[in-house]
Formats: C-alpha cells, sequence, structure tokens
C-alpha cells in the first residue's frame, strides 16, 4: 500500500453532499404514478443506484464499491414488491416502517424506525410502507457499483402501464404521459413467469429478524479502536454488517452474509476525537446526530468540513483523515466501506506512539491488545 495521502481544503469541500443539497427525483420508478406510492423522493446520493429515470440528479458519480441513496416517503405512501441483484440495506434515519417480502408481500413483515438497520436478502420481492405520521427519510444502501437494476412484480408493470409507464430491457422508464412513445413489444421488460417466482426463496419472520440490527442492541465498544483510550479522543464503534473498521477482537458483526461492503455506527464524545487515521478503502460517513469536523490535511488540522445531521462524506481511499465531534454535542453517525474483508487501520505515528505510552498496541492479527503481552521484540521497537 502507498502512503497516505491528504486533501486540501478545496478538494475536501467537494467530499460533502448535505442535505440541503440533495435533489429529489419523483418519477424514479415504475410504481411512481401509482396511487398510494405517487409521493415517493428518490435521491442518488453516491452512484445512481437503481433508478429508472434518465433525470435522475446524481450527487457524487465516483464509483466507490457501492452506491447510496434515499428512499423519502410521507405517511402512508408505499414501495411496491421488487427485486434486487445485489445488496439492500435500509438505515432508518426518521419515522416508523413496515418492511414485508414474499411472492404477494404476506410471507412476513417487520417494523423498524429510527435508528434501526435493516439489510434485505437479494433474489426476493420486498416492498415497504411508511406507517408513521410523519414524513419519512430512510438512507438505502446498495451493493456493487453497477447494481442490474431492479424486477418488479408482474402486478406492478401491468399496473404501471395503465399509467402510460413502461419498463424497457435495459430498466428504463418510458413516460408517455409525457409524451414518448410507447416502446415495440420485443423492447419492453418481460415479465416474470408464475414458475419464476414460485423458485424464489421463502425467508421466515425469525429468519429475517436475523436481517435485522436493532437500534437498541448496539454492541459500542471502546476498545474498538487503538486511540480510544487516549485523552480527547473516546471514539467507539458498534458493528452492524461484514467485517469493518472495528479493532476489538471480540466484536461480531450480527450480519455477514456478504454485501460487498461493511456498515458500523460510530460515536464520538463531545471533545472527542478519532485519527489521525487512513485505510486503503473508499468509505462514507452519514452523521445521524451532532455534527462531526473532517480534517484531512494533517498540516492544516484548522481546515475542516463541518458534516452536519443528515449530510454525507465520502473518503477517497488511503488518505488521511480526523474526526472530531463539533463542540458542544456528541456524534453519531454510520460508516460504510468498500468490500467484505477485514479492514485494516493506518495510524499516524503520533497515535502509535501515544498509544504505546499507555500500554497498547497492535496484535499480530490487527486487534488492539496490552502491550506487555506482546513479543519482546515488538514491545522493544514501539518503545524505542
Amino acid at each position: 500500500m502507498s502512503n497516505p495521502t491528504t486533501l486540501t481544503s478545496d478538494q475536501a469541500a467537494k467530499r460533502v453532499v448535505r442535505r440541503a443539497g440533495m435533489v429529489p427525483e419523483r418519477v424514479a420508478f415504475i410504481d411512481c404514478k401509482m396511487p398510494g406510492s405517487h409521493l415517493k423522493e428518490n435521491y442518488s446520493l453516491i452512484g445512481p443506484g437503481v433508478t429508472q429515470s434518465k433525470d435522475q440528479k446524481v450527487a457524487l458519480g465516483e464509483p466507490h464499491g457501492f452506491s447510496l441513496g434515499v428512499a423519502a416517503m410521507p405517511a402512508g405512501i408505499t414501495n411496491n414488491l421488487h427485486i434486487h441483484y445485489t445488496a439492500e440495506v435500509f438505515m432508518i434515519y426518521k419515522g416508523t416502517w413496515k418492511f414485508r417480502w414474499g411472492a404477494n408481500g404476506d410471507e412476513g413483515e417487520v417494523i423498524g424506525t429510527a435508528g434501526d438497520v435493516v439489510s434485505i436478502p437479494t433474489w426476493i420481492f420486498r416492498g415497504f410502507t411508511n406507517v408513521g405520521d410523519d414524513e419519512g427519510w430512510i438512507f438505502t444502501a446498495l451493493g456493487a457499483d453497477d447494481t442490474g437494476g431492479i424486477i418488479w412484480h408482474p402486478r406492478i408493470l401491468a399496473n404501471a402501464a395503465e399509467h402510460g409507464l413502461y419498463l424497457t430491457r435495459d430498466n428504463m422508464m418510458v413516460d408517455t404521459a409525457e409524451g414518448a412513445a410507447k416502446p415495440a413489444e420485443e423492447d419492453l421488460m418481460e415479465p416474470m413467469t408464475d414458475a419464476q417466482i414460485a423458485s424464489l426463496r421463502k425467508y421466515t419472520v425469525d429468519e429475517m429478524s436475523k436481517q435485522v440490527v436493532w437500534a437498541k442492541e448496539r454492541d459500542w465498544s471502546g476498545r474498538a479502536l487503538l486511540d480510544s483510550a487516549l485523552d480527547r479522543h473516546g471514539g467507539m464503534i458498534a458493528p452492524v454488517l461484514g467485517n469493518g473498521l472495528s479493532e476489538d477482537r471480540d466484536h461480531a458483526p450480527k450480519i455477514m452474509n456478504p454485501h460487498g461492503m461493511s456498515l458500523e455506527w460510530g460515536k464520538i464524545p463531545e471533545g472527542g476525537q478519532i485519527g489521525p487515521f487512513s485505510i486503503a478503502e473508499k468509505q462514507a460517513m452519514i452523521v445521524f446526530s451532532g455534527s462531526v469536523d473532517v480534517a484531512q490535511d494533517p498540516s492544516h488540522p484548522d481546515a475542516v468540513q463541518t458534516v452536519g445531521e443528515q449530510d454525507l462524506y465520502s473518503f477517497p481511499e488511503n488518505t488521511w483523515r480526523t474526526l472530531h465531534a463539533t463542540p458542544g454535542h456528541e456524534a453519531t453517525f454510520v460508516l460504510m466501506t468498500a468490500g467484505d474483508h477485514k479492514k485494516k487501520i493506518t495510524w499516524a505515528p503520533e497515535i502509535i506512539k501515544a498509544a504505546t505510552n499507555a500500554g497498547l498496541a497492535m496484535d499480530h492479527n490487527g486487534y488492539v491488545a496490552e502491550l506487555d503481552l506482546l513479543p519482546y521484540h515488538v514491545r522493544d521497537a514501539l518503545r524505542a
């Protein structure tokens, strides 16, 4: 791995997607004119995701190894039954949501609220509804840069046609109500057959519950980062899915089937920080509460981007970063990191030195350990 690099303040500013600048597409999918689904808003934050609209605005088009978007829906609005080829992970920011699955949407359901994370397996029909009393907002992570699009239930395709909407073989929408010509039959997406639908795997409620990490069951660890024990640091990690950043050898994510990414919660106490550190992979951070001051140029630590609640920050691969909780508040956020493998943190020399003085170091498996339990040559080298 090459030496970590830095970003200038101007470069870092281009990595922020602020809530105020997020642009919705209101006719992003084939069901968007159906009664009960007509008030959906779709946001593409990293990559286009699975949008079927040529007019979709993409905030960051740069490939990350995963896609990230938002489903925003008023109370009572539904996203109808469809299938994904790659992982679909819902991070609920606001609202009360019912997720249902199965060929008719009747094989089971779970209810999620703010802070819950739901990962729906691939190759099953799923739909979701805002069953709360207010506007709902879900961040949605999708595996891979090329998601392959989605497969709609045949009933949805038929219903959409009644509203003048058609789906082509390349998974793009044609709106005849806006003056477009109806595609030829040979150019239309073929609906799944009954036999194909019957062949799909079924999931019980118990099985699907294993794909949910409730906010109340987050496993926060103060030993998940080498610098956690240092003065004015104190960052914590709670794993959700996949092999992420945690350096706590007792941490085990609840969800471990491949997603093409890892996802974990991060938390920094008021007045605390994480880093400086770098990782080899691209990473995205969504702030759920408080705000985070991001510094990516160690030579100019005061040059920060303040990432507020509902904002997104994208970290390039192999770059230095320091995360501070903005004064006055604890900060809570989600970190999405490319790849299913365990991520290795490169800590700045001053962090390694301070940890050594505190009696901590990294073991040979990449986890935080007591320095005095490591081989003598490791202790001697760190203390030299």
